[in-house]
């Protein structure tokens, strides 16, 4: 079969599903919104439930609009003829071949970033704001994203620079040294994130709270973990979501506190999310799916090899490669173009085996704290990020890494040693 007609049919059967699914989860959470399971009904209100089902509705609504505006951009740029412009574009004005093609590629993520920015912008300052939880104003909105379009200009030439250079060497193991350096790039960029990069967008403060250290520095000693420090960032700055995650690595890792998380939840529920998180780390999902990715870069990369040398791989997508230049860096836009229409199909897989690692890590946070502190955290995160309690079943199959508010409640009530029910 002809390598459009199957990239046609992934990319039209994707829309439909992801389509599909959005109403389920609109309907379904529409249909549910009065009624308050039994389970919540001493912890939370019904107007807070309603409140999730309204905000829930919100975002798939403008995801609806999203999923068509991704499609056709996807169809603009190769179908359409849009990466062949581009591509004729910088050949005629642009003579340094590695840089033509770097230019190609962060036009191609330039304009996408610019389409995107309006439903973001609307996510922020609509359903965000209609909702109490957005604090980010005009002012810092475009400073988050003036800044991040200038790391991804910076990180990405560099980045693009070394691989297109890779490429251009034409040696058979190109995709071996190219799949090195990407992983040697993202370790440095986990090591780089909490001490360079995260304090460019947000204030990092030591944690101040002496008997939650103490309570803390207990739980690590416990659970045989070594941090390098418990910090407090100023996420009220942007949204009054709650939050809390670790970063860095090695000894160099770090937990960080959202201050909207520490002003709602007491020190031992705080603790118990903490040891939630610990979790991961003890039955090492973190460095598993660490591996899992690169595992699938190494993959993808001796792929692209394979496309980049097929002139079919161009045609089909309704681009003509040039026979004077090199084009590499048209093959990897392409590629990364294609890659999320066919893996689209492999997120139930994924997302379950990530709902499964949230039931291990909960369990590993019920033997090493109080499982009803656990259940009260979870009770107040739902009410405040107004969470759904009710997602449609198929949706949240599909779609969600955490397991549904509902079963994950009642898996920790299962679980508890101090429960006699």
């Amino acid at each position: 079969m002809n390598f459009l007609y199957v990239f046609l049919i992934f990319l039209l059967g994707a829309l439909i599903v992801r389509q599909w699914l959005s109403w389920r989860q609109i309907r379904y959470v529409a249909r549910h919104r009065n009624q308050l399971p039994p389970e919540f009904a001493q912890s939370l209100s019904l107007h807070a439930h309603q409140r999730a089902a309204d905000y829930t509705i919100a975002k798939e609504q403008l995801r609806l609009i999203e999923g068509f505006v991704d499609t056709a951009v996807v169809i603009s740029f190769t179908l359409l003829g849009g990466l062949q412009v581009l591509d004729l574009f910088w050949a005629r004005h642009v003579p340094h071949e590695l840089w033509r093609q770097i230019g190609l590629v962060m036009s191609v993520l330039g304009i996408s970033a610019l389409i995107s920015l309006p439903f973001r912008a609307w996510s922020v300052f609509k359903i965000e704001a209609h909702f109490g939880f957005n604090r980010l104003t005009p002012k810092l909105f475009l400073r988050d994203t003036l800044l991040g379009l200038g790391l991804m200009a910076g990180l990405g030439v560099a980045c693009l620079a070394v691989i297109l250079s890779l490429m251009q060497l034409g040696s058979h193991s190109w995709p071996l040294y190219a799949w090195g350096f990407w992983v040697l790039f993202n370790l440095l960029l986990i090591w780089a994130y909490p001490a360079f990069i995260a304090p460019l967008f947000n204030r990092f403060q030591p944690l101040d709270r002496p008997e939650l250290q103490n309570r803390i520095q207990g739980l690590v000693q416990r659970c045989g973990f070594t941090l390098a420090g418990l910090f407090v960032m100023d996420g009220s700055r942007r949204s009054s979501h709650g939050n809390a995650y670790f970063t860095g690595l090695g000894n160099l890792k770090r937990i960080v506190f959202f201050d909207t998380l520490l002003s709602r939840l007491n020190d031992e529920e705080v603790e118990a999310v903490l040891a939630h998180e610990l979790g991961h780390f003890k039955h090492k999902h973190i460095l598993k799916r660490m591996l899992v990715n690169f595992g699938g870069a190494l993959v993808f990369f001796f792929a692209l090899a394979w496309l980049s040398q097929k002139v079919w791989f161009y045609t089909s997508l309704g681009v003509l490669p040039q026979l004077a230049g090199a084009n590499d860096g048209l093959a990897l836009v392409l590629f990364f173009i294609c890659v999320p229409v066919f893996t689209f199909w492999l997120s139930p897989i994924s997302h379950f085996l990530s709902r499964k690692n949230e039931y291990e890590a909960d369990a590993y946070a019920i033997a090493h704290t109080q499982a009803s502190a656990l259940r009260n955290a979870l009770l107040k995160l739902y009410k405040d990020n107004a969470a759904t309690l009710t997602p449609d079943p198929v949706y949240s199959s599909f779609y969600d890494t955490h397991p549904p508010a509902l079963q994950r409640i009642r898996f920790i009530d299962r679980h508890d040693p101090t429960s006699f029910s």
